[in-house]
């Protein structure tokens, strides 16, 4: 299955956006892991703007990017959106609410704490009404993700937005589920080439692939091992680089997704 990309969006670490992004991805720089800084869409209403979460922030700063390089309009774009989790630092919040006598959990946490709360706010900015696919397979979820999006953008002949995020939990959480730092990416899939086109992504499952492709700097690595929606690395280091590579990553059981990538 092919599929071409139009537009990305990145957030992490030292991960400021794609453009600023690719030549450290790409190791023509040495990548620097400065903290993410976050704010608010200025696309949402004042109101969801001051109640937005930092998976929230983080989805639709990624998906901003990447469609506005697309340049297609976001409210005629169906979304697949993928997470691990959901918001680690909401779950956290909840749960310490429920382990008090009162267990008054606030409506907006709730609400922020669904799975599919980005994609709601996403929603709300966009103005879109199109379909909103949302997904979570543990640490394959990127990889189930990307599938997802392949399969709808081919099927239905039209481009697909992928955000995927993840973020770190709170104590006592993190003990047994460690994210290591904020991640997020987005990816406008295309069922054709097109002039916006920046490269084709040939898409298979296998199980005889052998080891998933791994970042060369280590502290890329680190965040690639330490946050389910940095296994997109490797792809993404392929991208920058702009060649012919392939890229295998984890899916389910012994299953792997391989990618090979070429520049258009």
């Amino acid at each position: 299955m092919d599929v071409f990309v139009e537009g990305i969006g990145l957030r992490g670490p030292g991960l400021s956006g794609w453009e600023a992004s690719s030549p450290g991805l790409a190791d023509a720089a040495p990548h620097e892991s400065n903290p993410i800084v976050l704010s608010s869409s200025l696309l949402l209403p004042p109101a969801e703007r001051r109640r937005a979460i930092i998976s929230v922030k983080l989805a639709l700063a990624v998906g901003e990017e990447a469609i506005s390089q697309a340049q297609l309009d976001a409210s005629k774009t169906a979304t697949v959106f993928t997470s691990s989790g959901g918001d680690g630092e909401v779950i956290g919040q909840i749960l310490e609410t429920l382990a008090m006598p009162a267990r008054e959990v606030s409506p907006t946490r709730f609400h922020t704490c669904l799975h599919n709360a980005p994609a709601g706010y996403w929603g709300i900015a966009s103005r879109s009404r199109e379909r909103s696919t949302n997904l979570a397979c543990f640490d394959a979820s990127f990889t189930a993700g990307l599938l997802e999006a392949a399969v709808e953008a081919t099927v239905d002949g039209r481009p697909i937005l992928l955000i995927a995020y993840d973020s770190p939990h709170t104590p006592p959480v993190h003990a047994t589920r460690p994210i290591c730092a904020v991640f997020g990416v987005a990816l406008v899939l295309c069922p054709g080439a097109g002039a916006r086109s920046l490269a084709r992504l040939s898409i298979e499952i296998r199980r005889d692939a052998g080891e998933p492709s791994r970042m060369r700097q280590e502290a890329l690595e680190a965040l690639r091992n330490g946050n389910p929606a940095a296994r997109s690395l490797p792809l993404l280091a392929a991208l920058a680089r702009k060649g012919q590579e392939r890229i295998v990553m984890d899916y389910v059981g012994d299953s792997r997704l391989v990618v090979a990538t070429a520049p258009c």
